[in-house]
């Protein structure tokens, strides 16, 4: 079971099917409802952040291992890792993280990493639905209705205000649970 400082849910689904298109949607409507968001966003590529020919990607491609960019309006840590063989955990993800300025840590891919997620499904993808196998999948979107004999609850794909009352629904749960849990003083 993942640690972390604050709720994590997942968006799960296999490539193509929108996992990026509906955060662009959901998140602004989590930000107005007051949550302070983590994202961690896993990919498959070699990625920069920076800018070939900006000072930043200059220094970190002539041997910085960490290379910081700082402005008044942000900061970004970009640390090379050449020793490693495979991609980091979630948990190791996680951690890097800063606590005091969370409210729930959302995740999009690591899909077969073990903690709450909302499956994405489009039926025309021809893939495999996750939540029979999956028992992280807290909730079902797509774009066709439901399936039969589904065992969590149903959300429409394209309604990012259903999904997002979801997800404000699901920490409200989380909260409950953490209060009910807490030692009594």
């Amino acid at each position: 079971m993942l640690q972390a400082p604050a709720p994590i849910l997942g968006l799960a689904a296999f490539s193509g099917t929108g996992k990026t298109t509906l955060l662009q949607k959901l998140l602004p409507r989590l930000r107005d409802a007051g949550l302070r968001i983590g994202m961690i966003k896993h990919t498959h590529h070699d990625f920069d952040i920076d800018q070939p020919g900006k000072d930043s990607y200059q220094l970190r491609k002539a041997g910085a291992g960490q290379m910081m960019i700082a402005s008044g309006r942000r900061w970004a840590l970009m640390v090379e890792t050449p020793e490693r063989s495979g991609d980091p955990s979630l948990q190791e993800l996680i951690w890097r993280l800063d606590s005091s300025r969370l409210d729930l840590i959302l995740v999009e891919g690591f899909k077969h990493e073990s903690f709450p997620k909302i499956e994405l499904h489009r039926p025309a993808l021809g893939k495999p639905l996750l939540y029979p196998e999956d028992p992280g999948i807290v909730a079902f979107a797509s774009d066709q209705p439901a399936p039969e004999g589904l065992p969590i609850p149903y959300l429409p794909l394209g309604d990012a205000e259903v999904i997002a009352g979801f997800v404000l629904g699901w920490l409200e749960q989380q909260a409950t649970r953490v209060r009910a849990t807490a030692p009594r003083s």
